[in-house]
């Protein structure tokens, strides 16, 4: 009996000693300068992307909506952080961007469920590209690499 209770007390310090490190590792995560969410309460999934070197490119819905307004160009690509095919998807997308020199704007559905409606979003991720503030094309779903790679080249002419 007496290990049993031993036992049982290191198992909820060590749970404990986890808790408070998880809390410790989001709170320096969430005041660093690569949090661009600002002050926003914002969910484990996209705390735990914050320092993913392909989410560096994040916009916020106000921003994405006053550059669509002023009907400048931009490639909004419409992700959650708890989409498989996503996390999946990103790692492919954003190097071959930065290679052709193509900004997107990843804008996270997650944390901003409205936008859902906004965008006519069916499901993540969504790539759309707007012109003179309306939207020109968008594809849904991952692309194959060769195929995505002549869409993102086509954005450049």
């Amino acid at each position: 009996m007496k290990k049993l209770l031993i036992i049982g007390s290191v198992i909820v310090v060590l749970f404990i000693a986890i808790v408070m490190l998880t809390k410790v590792s989001n709170e320096s995560k969430l005041t660093s300068a690569k949090n661009p969410y600002g002050d926003k309460e914002l969910k484990q999934e996209t705390i735990d992307q914050l320092d993913d070197e392909n989410y560096q490119n994040i916009m916020l819905p106000d921003e994405l909506e006053k550059k669509i307004k002023a009907g400048e160009d931009v490639n909004a690509y419409f992700f959650s952080p708890i989409c498989v095919h996503c996390q999946a998807f990103t790692p492919v997308l954003m190097p071959i961007a930065k290679k052709l020199g193509v900004d997107i704007a990843q804008i996270n559905v997650y944390e901003y469920e409205d936008l859902w409606d906004q965008y006519n979003l069916e499901a993540t991720p969504t790539f759309i590209h707007f012109e003179d503030g309306k939207e020109v094309n968008r594809f849904v779903g991952a692309l194959p690499e060769e195929e995505l790679r002549a869409y993102l080249e086509g954005l450049k002419k």
